[in-house]
């Protein structure tokens, strides 16, 4: 077969379908409980989804009312409050399995962790340090180990709304992360590190999905300041959810802060064929802020 021939996109997969660009995808959203996340569960129902699996670390998270908040909206799509402990090797097989036997299928997995970890070194101990990898990094590397063998999966059309054949091997790990993926100073250094190893994972990814895995792919969304409703306070400069007008308006292009739907778009992208040859690239969402230089005052000629 040629690279041309697989490259050939299936019609049950295509971006450019009326009823939407992820139609008929069964999905897999970890940290689905916060703003970010109930974002990415609504932007994936808003495109034609079949199921998602709206999955967090806490059984007493409100998943009701989430699942309630989609369906009212779009009612064909199936939200499924699903808590795991999302760093655990065999609660991550349990998920897929589960997955698997009740729809055939998997075709998107995200992972997303709102975990910050303390904001200076001086109070960040070794557990604080081992917490924030576990979210941010041994998450996505269970996803990226486990989730492809499922996704090249196929299936014939099931019973159930929004169903559609799936022919081909199809799949799209996205990992939501921080612009501290790649830079220093954004809240703690534990924070920093683990955003940094989440980007390996994705960059590793490439690589150990090349021959295996056809049809998958992964990639890295690093958010910068996103409004969530929380004020960090004074020494929250430069952090995800630091989102003062002062401070935004210094250091972010478009003076704003992001919005959890505009983070979700994103994901909705990178999720369906229109990202089709994009894998191990890192999003930066961020309205212009990692390519601002801080405000300088240039020398007064003679």
């Amino acid at each position: 077969m040629t690279g041309q021939q697989e490259a050939d996109e299936s019609p049950h997969t295509s971006p450019y379908r009326s009823d939407g660009k992820l139609y008929g995808f069964v999905c897999i959203v970890t940290g689905a409980t916060q703003p970010v996340g109930k974002a990415i569960v609504t932007e994936l129902a808003a495109h034609g989804a079949a199921c998602i699996y709206a999955c967090s670390a806490s059984p007493s998270e409100d998943y009701s009312t989430l699942a309630d908040q989609v369906n009212k909206q779009y009612p064909s799509t199936k939200v499924i409050g699903y808590p795991f402990k999302l760093a655990n090797e065999e609660d991550t097989l349990t998920l897929i399995d589960d997955v698997l036997n009740a729809w055939g299928r998997l075709d998107i997995y995200v992972t997303s962790s709102a975990l910050l970890g303390p904001p200076t070194i001086t109070t960040t101990t070794p557990t604080d340090l081992y917490n924030l990898y576990e979210a941010h990094a041994l998450a996505p590397f269970f996803a990226l180990k486990y989730a492809p063998a499922a996704m090249t999966k196929t299936t014939a059309r099931r019973n159930y709304p929004n169903a559609t054949p799936k022919d081909q091997a199809y799949g799209s790990i996205i990992v939501v992360s921080s612009v501290a993926s790649t830079s220093g100073g954004c809240w703690g250094p534990a924070f920093t590190m683990g955003s940094h190893a989440a980007l390996g994972v994705v960059r590793a990814g490439v690589a150990a999905l090349k021959g295996t895995a056809p049809g998958v792919r992964v990639n890295c969304i690093s958010a910068g300041q996103v409004d969530i409703g929380v004020d960090l306070g004074k020494g929250a400069k430069g952090s995800p959810a630091a989102t003062g007008t002062g401070n935004v308006q210094q250091t972010v292009g478009l003076e704003r802060a992001g919005l959890p739907a505009e983070v979700a778009r994103v994901a909705g992208f990178l999720a369906s064929g229109f990202s089709s040859y994009i894998t191990g690239a890192n999003m930066v969402v961020d309205g212009g802020a990692s390519v601002m230089n801080p405000l300088t005052i240039p020398a007064s000629g003679t």
